[in-house]
């Protein structure tokens, strides 16, 4: 006699919006029961302290929108609050039967709602509000900018959140969020489902309060804004579909519908330990050409880094009848050649030009998410040679170890402000030549000019002007942007990636900006008790070997050491 089991019951999947914008292989690894064991990266804490900021200003956004409305706000919170200002998880369950207890009464304001899930998705929304129609549209409160100077949006007032009252604004325009988008379409569906939406001839609308908190900017969700003229609800009913099925397929076992490829989102994906290692197996050619560039060069037959490399780089296959996205094929092919011998670096030229200086100075910033800068790192060296009244050479700090968000990120910017724009004022004022130097400008320049913002009319504290004119001055040297110029980089352009080219290595093991936002957490005592101060230590060795870094790579850049480094042109041999 034979028994049978039956057919496997399917475990539940449920999907919330962000893997609609996400890579398709972490939705399946996500659901795949067998991953459970696979190596993952450890937290990253910079995106925990996002989303700690985030939930902290949906705090502030709701708390400003219940003092504004009174007895048409409502919340699915205990005791009526805006919700938890850490990452905790609230109480799904009871927010959803006070969801649904609000939305059968009629609440014009229902903040904190959780939607009754449908099938395979579930989602929550800062605030539904009701329509003159009847039925509710979704709101999401967001931490990232949503508009940019210009015209065309259609806003009301955060205050006034009310859609039909939405007007073209004439000082802005919609920046792209696609995810934001699909947020509010699966917000949409699932407010269709439980039949709490308008009546189907009335629009399809959402909106978002942005990071400014100036506005709230209201999308119509039937408006053809994606490739072809699919407009929102399409693209997310077509993503939502094939997600689903991914991540089915991953729960029961079945064949996978979504396989590794690299991509910009692995940096800082939990998954990438397991898909670099699956990646580096087959030595897949996203491994050098991510993204779409790698769907292009699959299809055109060219699967894997061996087989890039051995192309003719002057003639690509036949298949690619157009420009890839990124680099060009000849520097693609170039990059799989360096990749094969090992090499992080090749010149593109026989002499790598690097402004040198009488004075020069390495800058480096720390930051702690979008709290603030602080701590402000210079390195002095004077290749001119030393005269009568120059500062001591080396490494100082300009610090505050008050937690950030502070008032004391202004004495220490002031002071770092001081001290630079003295020193290159007097080296100008002796007739010498002086520049600084900093590994990919974008932070340290963004830094600069927000703290001559918040930190105007405090002691030494330069105007914006003052800062956007040292930012354009070519005695400014962005090192990341010259070694982009004439270095091809097989590995990545960071500066862990290609100090050690030039011979540097840093004292610290675990040096890096991840681990960093730790050590600042222990530093100021973040999340309580006593400040430690071995990891102010810890912090300021970091930052003292980041400026010696872009020294050593400067130095290097200037010798004959760099010599050494192959051409591209020299890498046609594989031996």
């Amino acid at each position: 006699m034979s028994t049978s089991t039956g057919p496997r019951t399917a475990p539940r999947v449920l999907l919330d919006a962000a893997a609609l914008s996400g890579c398709r292989r972490r939705v399946h690894l996500d659901h795949d029961p067998s991953a459970a064991e696979r190596p993952r990266a450890l937290p990253d804490p910079a995106i925990e302290q996002r989303r700690a900021d985030a939930a902290a200003h949906r705090v502030r956004i709701g708390e400003l929108l219940a003092r504004t409305w009174g007895a048409d706000w409502a919340s699915t919170w205990p005791d009526g609050m805006a919700g938890p200002t850490g990452t905790g998880v609230g109480p799904r369950a009871a927010r959803a039967e006070r969801t649904a207890e609000l939305v059968a009464a009629g609440a014009p304001l229902v903040w904190g709602a959780v939607l009754p899930v449908d099938g395979d998705r579930r989602g929550t929304a800062e605030l539904l509000v009701r329509t003159p129609a009847g039925g509710y549209v979704p709101l999401l409160v967001v931490r990232r900018r949503i508009t940019d100077p210009g015209e065309g949006a259609r806003t009301t007032a955060v205050t006034d959140p009310w859609p039909q009252r939405a007007r073209h604004d004439p000082d802005r325009k919609v920046r792209s969020q696609p995810r934001d988008l699909l947020a509010l379409a699966q917000l949409t569906r699932l407010l269709e489902a439980a039949g709490w939406a308008p009546p189907e001839s009335a629009p399809r609308l959402g909106g978002v309060i942005g990071l400014d908190a100036d506005v709230v900017v209201w999308h119509d969700l039937r408006a053809g804004h994606w490739p072809g003229g699919r407009s929102t609800l399409e693209e997310y009913d077509a993503r939502f579909t094939d997600r689903a099925a991914v991540a089915r397929a991953a729960a029961t076992g079945g064949p996978a519908l979504a396989a590794p490829s690299r991509i910009t989102e692995c940096r800082r994906c939990p998954w990438w330990p397991t898909c670099e290692a699956e990646l580096e197996q087959v030595d897949d050619v996203s491994l050098v050409a991510h993204g779409e560039t790698a769907r292009l060069l699959r299809e055109s037959g060219v699967a894997t880094v061996a087989g890039l490399a051995a192309l003719d780089p002057a003639d690509p296959p036949a298949e690619l009848t157009g420009p890839l996205p990124g680099p060009p094929f000849t520097d693609l092919v170039a990059l799989a050649r360096a990749r094969r011998r090992g090499l992080a670096v090749a010149r593109r030229v026989p002499r790598v030009p690097v402004t040198r200086a009488d004075v020069e100075v390495d800058v480096d910033m720390e930051s702690f998410g979008e709290s603030g800068a602080y701590l402000w790192g210079a390195l002095l060296t004077l290749p001119g040679g030393a005269r009568d009244g120059d500062p001591e050479p080396g490494y100082r700090a300009f610090a505050t170890w008050d937690p950030l968000p502070t008032r004391d990120e202004g004495r220490s910017f002031g002071e770092f402000w001081t001290w630079f724009a003295g020193l290159r004022a007097a080296t100008l004022a002796s007739g010498r030549t002086f520049a600084a130097y900093c590994y990919n400008e974008q932070a340290e320049n963004r830094w600069m000019i927000a703290s001559a913002q918040r930190f105007a009319g405090m002691p030494g504290v330069p105007t914006e002007a003052e800062v956007r004119a040292f930012v354009a001055d070519p005695c400014w040297v962005d090192l990341y942007g010259v070694v982009s110029t004439w270095f091809l980089c097989s590995q990545g352009k960071g500066l862990k990636k290609i100090a050690p080219a030039a011979g540097f290595s840093w004292r610290d093991p675990e040096a890096g900006g991840e681990n960093s936002m730790r050590w600042y957490r222990d530093a100021v005592a973040l999340d309580g008790g006593e400040p430690d101060p071995v990891q102010r230590e810890r912090l300021l060795g970091y930052n003292t070997d980041d400026v010696l870094a872009t020294h050593a790579l400067r130095e290097w850049m200037s010798s004959d050491r760099v010599l050494e480094v192959p051409l591209v042109s020299e890498l046609r041999d594989l031996a």
